[in-house]
């Protein structure tokens, strides 16, 4: 054989070997999605979950016979059509959901064993990271605010799980307490550059807030400008998506750093009022048998942000949203479940309770990215866009989101007109709350085109 005949046939076996891993390739892999920037990312087809004993239960423990409209994880799901999702294997599973609190809870391993024991889910994939090595510092300086925070880590976590109960959640926990002004936020801002820096996941839940009422002098200001950069970087180029509470005291909020006097005018809190931000706000879910309606939480905080200007996303809402909002950020985007006497059942420290306030509705939605994230293969990144632009087409609205068109969030302690649930987005639900079956399939196609 010549030097010309054996390149001749050694191109002939490369071009064999490539054809053979390619046959085998197309036959062993699944459906493919083109993502943001072209390339296909494979999904792999996901595995229904082993069912076990007590998944699907729809009956609260005992403790809370006092509360007639509590809900089981498995009715949560049930009410925003994730369940059929759960039954196929979108479940989560690969994806990573961050939690950023403050202290976080001394007993969450043990409340999380008994909690899935009691309703049949699946062990959690659990991780507690403290990376800052600070002083503790807590302005209240009372066990009583580490209490709330424990309560606080222990709701987020067990919602989360009850959505995607495959997803990993890592719960990032700061030595200072975040309470109004820019205490604590610098720590939070370290935390989630931590995470970014260390690829720990791709969304964050954030239960938290701090009026703009304390936010308005130039300290402040200045810690937004940081936060600003830190999320825009962080979901148009890092591919984070965020969640947000709206906050529990309807319209208004606190004026002061020791959050003893509410406001006497309507106001929203950061970081829910950041455009980069997806706000979650809260409705009274209730239920008969596995039929649900929902009118607005009357605490839920909505309004308008003082702060920041109308994002594009928000300019083609209908024309009274645009008088409400007269160039500025409505809060917040959507919704879900926050009225405790309608809450998910959450165990901590040895009781159980109805889990409530927006506190209780971000983390339903950082559950529902995980398995969105599931969906596409790959990090959603910035939804908002995306929300709103199915949310603008009649039919693919009806279809996704269950309109929340009753109740109000004026606030009687402050004397706070609030504003009125109205049919699409509105300032106390956003654009409702999600019928995720057919939701997610709906954002991950949008998200490709």
């Amino acid at each position: 054989m010549t030097h010309t005949q054996r390149r001749i046939f050694l191109v002939l076996i490369a071009f064999l070997l490539l054809l053979m891993s390619a046959c085998q390739t197309s036959a062993t892999s699944n459906t493919t999605h083109n993502t943001n920037n072209g390339t296909a990312a494979t999904v792999p087809k996901p595995v229904p979950p082993t069912l076990l004993p007590n998944e699907g239960i729809d009956k609260c423990p005992t403790a809370l016979d006092s509360i007639p409209g509590c809900l089981t994880p498995h009715q949560l799901r049930e009410a925003y059509g994730v369940e059929n999702l759960y039954k196929k294997g979108w479940t989560g599973k690969g994806q990573t959901v961050i939690d950023v609190v403050s202290f976080g809870s001394p007993t969450l391993k043990q409340d999380m064993d008994t909690y899935d024991q009691t309703f049949g889910l699946p062990p959690i994939d659990l991780q507690v990271i403290s990376p800052l090595h600070e002083t503790e510092y807590n302005p209240g300086n009372s066990r009583s605010d580490k209490a709330g925070w424990a309560g606080e880590t222990t709701l987020d976590v067990q919602v989360i799980h009850a959505i995607a109960p495959e997803a990993k959640v890592i719960v990032m926990t700061s030595p200072v307490a975040e309470t109004e002004g820019t205490v604590g936020l610098p720590e939070f801002l370290q935390l989630e550059q931590y995470a970014i820096d260390h690829h720990l996941g791709s969304i964050f839940s954030q239960s938290w807030g701090a009026s703009e009422l304390t936010l308005q002098d130039q300290k402040g200001q200045q810690e937004l400008q940081k936060w600003n950069a830190f999320y825009l970087q962080a979901t148009m180029l890092k591919g984070m998506t965020i969640f947000n509470s709206s906050g529990d005291n309807g319209a208004a909020d606190y004026s002061d750093l020791q959050s003893k006097h509410l406001s006497t005018t309507p106001t929203t809190s950061f970081a829910g009022d950041s455009p980069w931000v997806t706000a979650v706000g809260g409705t009274t879910l209730t239920h008969t048998g596995t039929n649900f309606t929902e009118q607005a939480w009357s605490n839920s905080g909505g309004g308008f942000s003082r702060f920041y200007m109308t994002p594009d996303y928000q300019k083609n809402l209908p024309a009274d949203a645009q008088s409400q909002a007269k160039n500025r950020r409505g809060v917040p985007d959507v919704a879900a479940d926050a009225n405790p006497n309608t809450g998910m059942a959450v165990y901590q420290g040895g009781m159980w309770n109805a889990g409530g306030g927006t506190s209780a509705s971000a983390p339903v939605w950082a559950g529902l990215m995980a398995i969105a994230n599931q969906m596409a293969g790959h990090p959603l990144g910035f939804i908002n866009p995306a929300l709103y632009k199915l949310a603008s087409q009649p039919a693919t609205y009806a279809r996704d989101f269950h309109d929340v068109t009753q109740g109000n969030n004026s606030f009687p302690p402050a004397n706070v007109q609030g504003y009125a649930a109205a049919k699409g987005w509105d300032a106390v639900t956003g654009l409702g709350t999600p019928n995720a079956e057919n939701l997610l399939p709906d954002l991950v196609a949008a998200m490709h085109k």
